[in-house]
């Protein structure tokens, strides 16, 4: 027997209704999911003024989380009028990271829906953002929602690599077109599939021409081109995406998609979360580039635990 699915909204503490309110409400609705909206609240300032005493102040931070409990459950009582199951919970944490994730273990959730931070340059050099954690450490589906134009998304782009070697991402190019064709499928959107190839990044050796020092010429940039849409058609056929759903275009990744998703109006972009062996760092920052200069959402999508 089915058990119903459920989203996690992360919210901002600042009682903002951001865009991944009404995402994450269509969703809800188009999913039949029910939906637990959590603030994990800290202010800094509120933390630590030293005005008052002790006793003063854990009574400005109660008072606080109940306003903010109090808003939450206004935003969702047109919500629970749409016929959707929400709750709502308010926590004080000054880092959430280990909060999410708990919470997310003790309560399995079908995706986490978040608002994109969009950090200065200068910040996310100097500290790691809480986005950023959450890409290298959260195991469900991630939703970062940055621009909405449509709540319940119209256009889904799932972006796939059928040439990753790393035996532990096996499976994640079928894992990526499933969870697009089943978000495209519950919200009655379209979906097309991606393959951004980048010769540049490819050495002959990989094919087995030699040392990958021979002069790359015109012919084997045609056989690797040839061999790489062999394997991206075999994928999309396996997963049932026809034919007029594929584009195949060359370029750096992050700047592909990046100017697809611009051009062709697309409200999310679907795509799988890879790192580098024993290093915290995700593979080519293809979806750390997208995630602050995105002209839309992402869905996110871990590789499932080897062993």
């Amino acid at each position: 027997m089915s058990t119903q699915s459920r989203l996690m909204l992360v919210v901002s503490p600042l009682m903002e209704h951001s865009p991944a309110f009404d995402r994450a409400a269509a969703l809800a609705k188009a999913e039949g999911a029910a939906l637990h909206i959590v603030a994990f609240d800290y202010l800094e300032g509120l933390a630590t003024a030293n005005l008052v005493n002790e006793q003063a102040l854990e009574q400005m931070r109660l008072g606080y989380i109940e306003r903010h409990r109090q808003w939450l459950e206004e935003q969702a009582r047109p919500l629970r009028k749409l016929g959707i199951e929400v709750t709502t919970e308010v926590t004080w944490v000054e880092r959430p990271l280990q909060e999410i994730l708990i919470h997310l273990k003790e309560e399995p959730m079908t995706a986490l829906v978040k608002a994109v931070e969009h950090e200065s340059w200068l910040s996310r050099m100097m500290f790691t953002p809480l986005d950023v954690h959450l890409l290298r450490e959260c195991e469900v589906p991630l939703h970062f929602v940055n621009k909405v134009v449509h709540a319940r998304p119209r256009k889904i782009l799932a972006a796939i690599d059928p040439f990753h070697h790393d035996a532990g991402y096996e499976g994640l190019n079928d894992r990526i077109l499933s969870e697009a064709s089943k978000l495209a499928a519950s919200c009655d959107a379209t979906l097309e599939v991606v393959y951004a190839y980048d010769l540049s990044s490819i050495t002959a050796a990989q094919y087995g021409f030699g040392d990958g020092s021979m002069f790359f010429s015109s012919t084997l940039a045609q056989r690797l081109y040839e061999s790489q849409g062999a394997a991206f058609d075999a994928l999309a056929e396996r997963n049932g995406i026809a034919a007029d759903q594929r584009r195949m275009i060359m370029g750096d990744p992050a700047k592909v998609l990046a100017s697809y998703a611009a051009s062709h109006d697309i409200d999310v972009i679907v795509m799988g979360r890879v790192r580098y062996a024993n290093q915290n760092k995700l593979i080519g920052s293809t979806i750390e580039s997208l995630l602050y200069k995105m002209p839309c959402s992402l869905w996110v999508i871990a590789p499932q635990p080897v062993g």
